[in-house]
């Protein structure tokens, strides 16, 4: 299962790095970009245990300031290549079922630029950084930007769901309220009415995968983030 969610979580930073303009190169043991990839997507995850941390530094930019490494199976050491560990988290994996929480909100997702916009300054939340998801993102078959609305139709919080051959990835999880237990209810049941057959894989960490755990995800694999400078 952590392959299945380190493979997923690895096609979706593709994608977002797609929608800059940017490619991705998959191999064997890891997806990499050669170039800086958006802001706080990898400049490269690995797909498999035993990754040569020599090799790896080799595929990426570690010339420009910023690049990272999604260490998916938590077994690398990058710091002769002058990387740190940014965090720890776990990967988390939920049956294909209906959330147990009734949501409170409705839900839709977003199909054009206008409603991607207004989905990403409220996952934003004032920070600046909205222009991040761009209107190419809608051109990807797999990515769906999920809105949870209020009864007067504002976005009050949501997710992305990136679709694989077997397993649904969510990420980007958000309330602007930054209460947790009030987006997965609604973004569980946008899950399930999308993809019903399919489980749940995703990351997280601290309280937010306390959340998680609550409502139905297992931890299954820790992973590290790694930052060069």
């Amino acid at each position: 299962m952590v392959q299945a969610a380190a493979r997923n979580n690895a096609e979706w930073c593709a994608a977002m790095s797609r929608s800059h303009g940017m490619a991705s190169e998959f191999g064997p043991q890891a997806c990499t970009a050669p170039a800086r990839t958006p802001l706080y997507y990898p400049d490269a995850v690995t797909l498999a245990p035993g990754t040569d941390p020599a090799a790896l530094a080799a595929r990426i930019d570690t010339v420009t300031p910023g690049a990272s490494v999604k260490d998916s199976f938590a077994d690398l050491d990058l710091s002769e290549a002058g990387f740190h560990v940014l965090f720890e988290a776990q990967w988390i994996h939920r049956p294909a079922s209906a959330s147990a929480v009734a949501p409170t909100l409705a839900w839709d997702v977003a199909g054009d630029p206008d409603t991607l916009r207004v989905w990403a300054l409220a996952w934003d939340d004032g920070d600046g950084n909205a222009s991040l998801f761009r209107p190419e993102l809608l051109d990807d078959p797999t990515t769906f930007v999920l809105s949870g609305r209020s009864a007067t139709g504002r976005v009050v919080a949501g997710a992305v769901a990136s679709r694989s051959d077997h397993v649904v990835g969510i990420s980007n999880v958000f309330a602007p309220d930054g209460d947790p237990d009030t987006a997965w209810p609604v973004v569980l049941d946008a899950a399930h009415g999308l993809f019903p057959t399919l489980p749940l894989v995703g990351y997280e960490h601290g309280d937010d995968l306390t959340a998680a755990v609550r409502h139905g995800f297992k931890p299954v694999g820790p992973l590290r983030v790694w930052l060069r400078g």
